[in-house]
């Protein structure tokens, strides 16, 4: 969702938090603002727009904004659309408020607070209320973090809130609920942040907020209390990640470098969960055993992450015969289902923040049902919360649009099926052991070869960045690939695009298919080959422009299509693993030819923290 950044120590203000703001761009944003603490008053400086036209606004104002404390934040619009006024920080005249979340119940909250001759409201947002809410406790209390614990007590829906204070200079207060916020700690003063790349070139160590807890973070301390104000002792996380990792280095933009990065995050995923040639979990209490006595998967995630779910229940399905089922998070909890105490419930989220994805974890876990998380960020509120966590090492994923994450998520699905044919005994061991065997030593480089070949993905992409409209067809798996390869295009090139299941053809869809329209067929199992081929007559007969993805050598295939992308032979079950880097590539390179913001796309938000 948006970005939020605090300071407070020894150096100037401004400058940590524009950069922190800038560190965290990659998150989606529509404005931007700061507010400073200065001696008796508070200052808010905030503009619609990227954050460069708040610093050409704080420029041309000229105004003395020397500070060491300052809490600052990127808006995507919610409530209200995106404006100065909409534009956060919220002020009163004792505080000042950033908010990352949803507050539900804004709007008897704002009744209420009208029927205060204190308050009148300028802007659409219900951050406004919440900001004007803790004000109101702060005029009875005096107490800023009275007036904090008595407003979250008022309050429904999620937030992480970072506010100072005018009559407590120097000092941050931090909360949160579904939303997530760290205390950062510098030798120099302290930080908030929603994300640790905010503070990376300033340091790795940090604590993580629980809900229910507050923080006071001063310039040479960070403590911590429960909503009674009662002391808390944290331990210091270190994050494992470097200023480098989350930086383009040589790359025009993150997302391609982050499709490069495929082969070795594969690597860092996999090797370390190989004992013997053989694929072991490394999952802490999650034992063969227990994972034996589960009769039922249930797979929940949100987009790419639901996109991971589909191949791994094909995988799983076809190799270790156990049943599995695919649910769209933000549909789960309010489609009652029938959980049993036998189902092991997956939610897969690159962030661990996913607000649907965590509330879905939640009811599983209410239903008296396993959880386990596969999740790429160590101590998010997903893995922290789940009975048993699968971490992706995919490191940081800055590009909006999810590449490298989805590749690491399909390699835990792998591992998972091949523990799964063990336990269960449905492969011989030695196939167990080739599969294993392949995926580790094999795939990277394969991987690798696919993206070499992003030159000719581009011409491809460069015959076709004028349409308007473009559809996915595939069986099966290449179902799957399919709707992940048309969200990559979707959400970066703002192409009208559409997957269907090849065989849904002849039942409506092929009505759209029209002289010059393109098809992308994905056609990598052998299962479905044929069946495909004839799809794809089909729609070449009415004038389709075909790009085949499919194995090197596959019969007739020049005979049906217009360009080929094609790749090195290896288990039918790793396909996804060659053909979602070429759509993933496909996707980029149409962007960049028709002038779009790959790594921020419009609308859209990495961490997606509010239902």
């Amino acid at each position: 969702m948006c970005g939020i950044i605090g300071y407070t120590g020894e150096e100037e203000a401004v400058e940590l938090l524009l950069n922190g703001l800038k560190a965290l761009e990659y998150r989606g944003y529509d404005s931007a603002g700061i507010a400073l603490s200065k001696g008796s008053e508070i200052i808010v400086e905030k503009s619609q727009g990227k954050i460069s036209q708040l610093e050409r606004k704080i420029e041309g104002e000229n105004k003395d904004l020397s500070s060491h404390c300052g809490i600052g934040h990127t808006r995507w619009a919610t409530h209200g659309k995106p404006n100065d006024i909409n534009s956060h920080p919220h002020a009163t005249e004792n505080l000042a408020l950033v908010h990352n979340g949803i507050i539900e119940n804004y709007a008897e909250l704002k009744k209420f607070l009208e029927k205060n001759e204190h308050y009148t409201f300028e802007s659409e947002t219900d951050t406004e209320v919440a900001a004007k809410l803790i004000d109101c406790f702060y005029r009875v209390t005096r107490d800023p973090f009275r007036a904090i614990a008595e407003a979250l007590k008022l309050l429904r829906g999620s937030w992480a809130f970072g506010v100072i204070f005018k009559d407590d200079p120097g000092v941050i207060y931090a909360t949160r609920k579904d939303s997530p916020l760290i205390c950062a700690l510098d030798e120099k003063g302290n930080f908030i942040a929603s994300d640790i790349p905010a503070v990376l070139k300033r340091t790795n160590r940090y604590y993580t907020l629980e809900e229910g807890e507050i923080a006071l973070v001063c310039a040479d301390k960070v403590k911590i209390f429960d909503m009674d104000k009662r002391p808390v002792k944290k331990e210091i996380k270190e994050a494992d990640w470097d200023v480098e990792a989350a930086e383009k280095g040589n790359y025009p933009h993150f997302m391609l470098k982050e499709i490069f990065e495929q082969p070795t995050v594969i690597r860092k995923t996999v090797s370390p969960r190989v004992k013997d040639g053989l694929p072991q979990l490394g999952i802490p209490k999650l034992t063969d055993e227990t994972l034996k006595r589960f009769k039922r998967l249930i797979i929940v995630g949100c987009g790419t992450a639901m996109h991971a779910g589909m191949v791994g229940k094909t995988v799983i399905e076809k190799l270790a015969r156990i049943p599995v089922q695919v649910e769209i998070a933000s549909e789960f909890r309010y489609s009652d289902p029938i959980l049993e105490e036998n189902d092991l419930i997956i939610v897969i989220s690159q962030s661990g923040e996913t607000a649907d994805t965590l509330a879905a974890l939640r009811l599983a876990k209410e239903k008296g049902c396993k959880t386990m998380a596969v999740v790429n960020v160590v101590g998010s509120s997903i893995a922290r919360e789940a009975d048993f966590v699968f971490y992706t090492w995919a490191g940081p994923e800055i590009a909006v649009a999810s590449t490298k994450a989805y590749t690491v998520q399909i390699c835990a699905m792998y591992l998972l099926t091949l523990r799964l044919c063990l336990i269960h005994n449905s492969l011989p061991l030695v196939q167990v052991k080739k599969l294993t065997e392949e995926l580790l030593d094999k795939m990277p480089v394969l991987v690798q070869e696919t993206i070499d070949r992003s030159g000719e993905i581009r011409k491809i992409a460069n015959r076709f960045r004028s349409v308007e409209d473009l559809f996915f067809i595939g069986r099966g798996i290449d179902y799957s690939l399919s709707m992940e390869g048309s969200l990559k295009l979707k959400e970066i090139s703002y192409v009208h695009s559409e997957a269907y299941a090849a065989g849904e053809l002849k039942h409506g869809t092929i009505s759209l298919i029209t002289q010059g329209v393109p098809v992308i067929s994905v056609a990598t199992w052998d299962s479905c080959y044929e069946k495909m081929i004839s799809n794809v007559k089909e729609v070449r007969a009415r004038g389709a422009s075909v790009i085949m993805l499919c194995k090197k050598g596959a019969a007739a295939a020049d005979d049906v299509s217009d360009f080929i992308i094609d790749f090195p032979e290896c288990s039918e079950m790793f396909m996804p693993m060659l053909a979602v880097p070429s759509m993933q590539l496909f996707a980029y390179h149409m962007a960049v030819f028709r002038g779009c913001d790959v790594d921020k796309p419009r609308n859209l938000a990495k961490s997606v923290t509010v239902e």
